[in-house]
């Protein structure tokens, strides 16, 4: 006859393990020795029913105490007439908690008893919106069509002709499921599946409703007014609860998630909050300075620009950028200056010019230095 293995063996954990170790390990090893999940393999088979035998004496306190003292010996009915079918499954599965509880996820089992045909919640839906920059740095209302499912109106969304009934599912008696139980060595198996009579339904309609065609919903066009916050961006997503596709057997409607496209805007660029453009100027203003006009989102503002201002030089104006979703705060417009160099010339403007460099000192007639010799001189 086979020598039994140590329990703790077994299930590969120290003889001081706590009631917690010993769960955890149990469960552990059952979910992956389970017949379900090896059907056909002996091994596994023969491992499982060891390892229940070793958690059904470690999981017990007086069994564990026979059991640590005087090792199998002390789990023989035989010999000390307390344990109770300790080889095996001869007392069931004792002090194990619902069998089904553990191997829940493995599916096909059920011990609950809780219908799966109860209220569940509607579709959502998802539309795209197209909207102007300005629309969405400062909100705005649109009326959008959309297409859905709504609750038929002759049937009250039972699918069923007006005065004619409803009856419930005999075979599965409303629940939708259909539960075969199996006695097996490992214990009694429950297996659930939905009705074939009903469709999972709990439900049989002999009259369907001649609108919505046994359906309970019907497709319509529906318009909707939106309104569009301030700030909202490119990809956006604005969720409208309640408007998406209607809950089955009482359950809540879908939501409606509005998705934003932004027109991109012929002079600003949006980062964040901020918006940036670049403004064009002259060399006069440039040089000496001028009070030049800003274009912004609502309308153009003054600025002072300082004598000798650089082309590429930004500059700010705060509080003139896109305002927050989220709170009241709003961002600021950065300008870059570009200094246009006029083309066209007539002569009086390049005797003026050629005067400019006379009293600047500058060489433009090819008699001084050329830029390579300045950069030679740089480096003598």
């Amino acid at each position: 006859m086979a020598t039994k293995r140590d329990y703790y063996e077994v299930l590969g954990i120290s003889k001081g393990a706590n009631s917690d170790e010993i769960k955890k390990a149990y469960r552990n090893l059952a979910k992956q020795h389970h017949p379900d999940v090896n059907q056909g393999n002996k091994e596994s088979e023969a491992k499982f029913k060891e390892i229940n035998e070793a958690y059904e004496i470690l999981s017990d306190k007086d069994k564990k105490a026979r059991y640590d003292q005087f090792g199998h010996a002390g789990t023989d009915p035989n010999g000390f007439g307390g344990a109770g079918g300790g080889g095996g499954f001869g007392g069931g599965f004792g002090g194990f908690e619902d069998i089904f509880d553990i191997f829940s996820n493995l599916g096909g089992f059920s011990s609950s008893g809780k219908s799966k045909t109860g209220p569940r919640q509607g579709a959502d839906l998802k539309y795209e919106v197209e909207i102007d920059f300005n629309e969405a740095a400062f909100g705005v209302k649109k009326e959008i069509n959309i297409t859905r499912n709504e609750t038929c109106e002759e049937c009250k969304g039972s699918g069923a002709k007006a005065g004619s009934a409803v009856d419930t599912c005999k075979k599965c008696g409303g629940t939708g499921e259909v539960r075969y139980a199996q006695n097996t060595v490992f214990g009694r198996v429950v297996n659930v599946r939905p009705c074939e009579d009903c469709h999972g339904e709990g439900k049989i309609i002999k009259e369907p409703c001649p609108k919505c065609v046994g359906r309970g919903t019907v497709r319509k066009n529906r318009k909707i007014t939106i309104d569009i916050p301030a700030g909202v961006d490119n990809g956006s997503v604005m969720p409208l609860r309640g408007e998406g596709e209607p809950g089955e057997k009482g359950g809540p409607k879908g939501d409606l998630y509005i998705y934003f496209r932004v027109k991109p805007h012929r002079l600003f660029k949006r980062d964040g909050l901020n918006l940036f453009c670049e403004i064009p100027i002259t060399f006069v203003q440039a040089v000496l300075g001028a009070e030049i006009s800003v274009p912004t989102l609502e309308e153009n503002e003054k600025f002072e620009l300082p004598e000798g201002t650089q082309t590429g030089t930004t500059f700010k104006l705060k509080g003139q950028g896109i305002p927050s979703l989220r709170s009241k705060v709003r961002g600021d417009l950065y300008f870059t200056v570009k200094v246009e160099i006029p083309k066209k010339l007539n002569d009086k403007q390049k005797e003026a010019l050629k005067h400019y460099a006379d009293a600047m000192g500058e060489e433009i007639t090819g008699r001084g230095k050329s830029f390579f010799d300045k950069v030679k001189d740089a480096f003598k």
